[in-house]
């Protein structure tokens, strides 16, 4: 089918030729009028002709394939990306997009490797003076490694958790204080107006007193929590650890039961003293949350792929859902009298060691203590017992 163009042309040339031909016969015939109008019309559209000659010529759309939009769009999200993207294969690392373009200084490929990206195990990449996650995506022979700003991460949670830290330690101060202040207002009152009650007085002072001291117990909880020294590990044999933690719970505990399961040749490079802190805290924890019945508290040690696991139950009504992400926040407690901190220094202890702490279910509450270097001795077979008072030699 001819463009607009084309059509144009066509009807200026036809005109043209028609034009031509009315003035020859006006020439011959002596038509001079007629004549005269035929060269006026061949001149009007020589006039047009010029024009449509010197208009800029308008191209039609050029279809745009799917593929090639595909690939427009790919390379928008790519840029969107505000992690540098990089694609690695074999020896050749190349930028995806704007992110890594502007990190490794290229256009293209990345001159020269950091070696850890040809490392298809490595996991950290140091380069301009940062540090890196890599999290790799295979695609075919090819991966994909999107690199995570560590240093950002970890400046974003310790800003997280100070601003937290602060909140709940502004709380608790005010708490403990405001009443304090109260009473010695009372105190001074009393004294004021020499009341005659010999009794108002010295109640109001043993009441300051025990205020003062949930106060103390509270910072000396946070100083333990804060000061908390590097893991001076060594071997230990967990069957002796457990022994010692099962004769104290009883004696602390009389009206709980304790059931205990571990191997009896399971060693373990530890630091006695913290790990006997973070048992005792989960124990502890264990026991209170089961105070509105007879307290019956599980613990089962065992070594699974190389690692020590401590898991504690308890019969307690379980955890709230709703509850469940924030009972290793410091202080947060449902406890009347609890310091909210027993969770907290249990994980701190458990990360210490390169190990974890976590909740693996809800009801019945379930605590997983995970530390590295878990082995046996070569002996066979679990002990199980149950604690009880009766059970003390």
């Amino acid at each position: 089918m001819a463009s607009s163009v084309q059509r144009s042309a066509i009807t200026i040339g036809l005109s043209l030729a028609a034009a031509g031909g009315v003035v020859g016969m006006a020439a011959t015939h002596g038509l001079w009028l007629a004549m005269t109008g035929g060269v006026l019309a061949i001149g009007w559209l020589l006039l047009l002709n010029l024009l449509a000659a010197r208009r800029p010529a308008v191209l039609p759309p050029v279809p745009v394939v799917a593929e090639e939009r595909e690939t427009i769009l790919h390379r928008m999200l790519l840029d969107a990306s505000p992690a540098p993207l990089l694609s690695v294969d074999g020896a050749t690392v190349r930028a995806l997009n704007r992110a890594a373009r502007r990190l490794f200084d290229t256009d293209d490929r990345v001159l020269p490797a950091p070696p850890p990206l040809l490392d298809g195990q490595s996991s950290h990449v140091r380069h301009a003076g940062r540090n890196w996650r890599a999290d790799r995506v295979d695609v075919g022979a090819r991966s994909v490694v999107a690199l995570i700003d560590v240093e950002s991460e970890e400046h974003t949670a310790e800003a997280r958790a100070s601003a937290e830290m602060i909140q709940v330690l502004g709380h608790e101060m005010l708490n403990g204080l405001v009443p304090i202040v109260s009473l010695a207002e009372c105190g001074i009152a009393a004294i004021e107006t020499q009341d005659d009650d010999p009794t108002l007085l010295p109640e109001i002072l043993t009441t300051l007193a025990r205020r003062a001291e949930g106060l103390q117990r509270f910072t000396q909880a946070y100083r333990s929590l804060a000061r908390l020294p590097p893991p001076m590990k060594q071997p230990v044999h967990l069957v002796e650890l457990i022994d010692d933690l099962a004769r104290l719970f009883a004696s602390r505990w009389p009206e709980a039961v304790l059931t205990v399961t571990v191997p009896p040749d399971l060693c373990a490079a530890i630091d006695r003293d913290q790990l006997n802190q973070a048992i005792w805290a989960l124990l502890q924890n264990g026991v209170e949350a089961a105070s509105g019945t007879k307290p019956e508290v599980a613990l089962v040690v065992g070594c699974r792929e190389g690692a020590l696991t401590i898991d504690i139950s308890d019969n307690g009504p379980g955890i709230p859902a709703e509850q469940a992400t924030a009972i290793f926040r410091p202080f947060a407690t449902t406890k009347a009298t609890g310091t909210g901190i027993g969770l907290t220094l249990a994980r701190q202890i458990a990360r210490g060691h390169g190990g974890t702490l976590d909740l693996l279910a809800t009801v019945p509450a379930t605590f997983r203590l995970r530390l590295p270097g878990g082995e046996r001795s070569g002996a066979t077979g679990d002990t199980g017992l149950a604690l009880r008072p009766d059970t003390l030699a």
